[in-house]
């Protein structure tokens, strides 16, 4: 099977620009015709979703801390029939965990390597000139086992910058694939756990066109298609993950938005129904049921309303009764008693856990976690072992019920954040990637 060839857009750190870049790429491509698959490199729910604005199709997370080998190749299989993939790194290209995980640190250099892509480093240029180059010729040195296609110079100040920058980049043997000018008209609205959502913009295909006009303004974008290349590779096994019940009722608005396209793909294709409802909306989950599933978002933000929706919390407890009701980061806060605002207000939640949480003392937990369930949940086993993330800011007040697992971090320490149950409802901070040897 001839694969898809493909680029991996990364930098040397964060904010430099890759997903201005990735967005206006993957819409200019589009607009040359092109069928452009994205992909994003590690754990993250947000860029995905503007990356399917951008281009029309949905957009999946590859990330070798997580995922084993079969499982980043299926997902990556998804890209047969484009033209083309781009897709976006995170943090800098280098940038992973300390412990290794299934397949790798969860680097983007892991993605690039497996799959034979080539790195496109955005360089943010500001503060420096000819330097810029040292940077670049170290990035390509350092990952001299995977292809290096060139740099994008990002936040040039002018034309004599570029050509201070373009002469070092040329001494140094390195291609510029293309120069960006500074615009600060061009960024997108951010809160404390990256960018405001894809969903909540009001203008974001006009942003898109516009980073798509910047992009074939300054950017090589026949040298960016002649550079993409990929490894040849045997039929990949299709993406089956088998799904946690038969009829899932999932919670889908913007308190609820943290779910990763390559479960929700899968366990359609297994025979899962997946009927969204919108707490926000006040909407109770479907009467029929199997499971109910309030994946991660932004409840925080809008406390007063879920604590307002009657129906929703009515018909979440009715279900809970007799069915498995499970909740991920801010679903599991929504299942507990109460949550905490900013300003220090308590909100009344669910209440089918004895949880309270708490944003009025913001503490950052962050990292690769891994977990061993000691009950069962969400269609695993007691003992199971998953393996995902965990990002938030909330703190927990009281959390009176039995521990649902045993949670590490990426250099196997034991965390606190065990998540915990209660009858049939069970809910963890922890976001499930992927379980153990799919």
């Amino acid at each position: 099977m001839k694969p898809t060839p493909g680029l991996l857009i990364s930098a040397p750190t964060s904010g430099a620009g890759k997903t201005t870049v990735t967005l206006g790429l993957l819409r200019a491509l589009v607009e040359e015709g092109l069928a452009v698959q994205p992909y994003k490199s590690g754990p993250d729910y947000i860029d995905p979703a503007f990356h399917r604005v951008a281009c029309g199709r949905a957009s999946f997370n590859l990330d070798s801390w997580a995922m084993d080998g079969t499982l980043l190749d299926a997902i990556a299989a998804e890209g047969q029939g484009a033209d083309i993939i781009v897709a976006e790194g995170v943090m800098g290209l280098f940038d992973g965990a300390m412990g290794r995980g299934v397949s790798g640190n969860g680097a983007s250099i892991d993605i690039a390597r497996r799959m034979g892509w080539p790195v496109v480093l955005v360089v943010d240029v500001s503060g420096q000139a000819q330097s810029a180059a040292a940077i670049a010729l170290g990035f390509r040195y350092l990952g001299a086992d995977v292809p290096f296609a060139g740099v994008i110079l990002n936040r040039v100040a002018s034309p004599r910058h570029e050509r201070l920058v373009r002469s070092g980049m040329e001494a140094a043997g390195i291609r510029v694939l293309g120069a960006l000018p500074r615009r600060s008209d061009l960024t997108l609205p951010e809160r404390h756990l990256g960018l405001v959502q894809a969903g909540e913009h009001d203008r974001l295909d006009a942003l898109m066109a516009d980073y798509a006009a910047l992009i074939r303004a300054h950017v090589d974008l026949s040298a960016i298609r002649q550079a993409a290349a990929a490894k040849p590779r045997s039929m990949s096994q299709p993406l089956a993950l088998p799904p946690p019940a038969q009829h899932i009722a999932l919670a889908q608005d913007t308190a609820f938005s943290f779910t990763y396209p390559h479960l929700l793909t899968a366990w359609r294709r297994m025979g899962a129904q997946i009927m969204p409802f919108s707490p926000l909306a006040d909407e109770a989950p479907a009467h029929d049921a199997d499971l109910v599933w309030l994946p991660g978002g932004y409840p925080e933000l809008h406390a007063g309303r879920l604590a307002a929706a009657y129906r929703f919390r009515a018909g979440l407890c009715h279900h809970a009764k007799t069915r498995p009701v499970y909740g991920e980061c801010g679903g599991y806060m929504v299942l507990g008693e109460g949550l905490i605002d900013k300003d220090g207000t308590q909100h009344r939640m669910a209440g089918l856990l004895g949880l309270v949480t708490s944003h009025a003392d913001r503490r950052l937990h962050l990292g690769y976690r891994q977990a061993r369930l000691l009950a069962p949940v969400a269609g695993f086993t007691a003992g199971a072992s998953l393996h995902g993330h965990e990002f938030h800011y909330s703190t927990i007040v009281e959390q009176p019920d039995p521990p649902l697992a045993d949670v590490t971090n990426a250099d196997g320490e034991l965390l606190a954040e065990t998540g915990s149950y209660r009858g049939h409802v069970a809910g963890t901070y922890f976001h499930l990637i992927a379980p153990d040897a799919v």
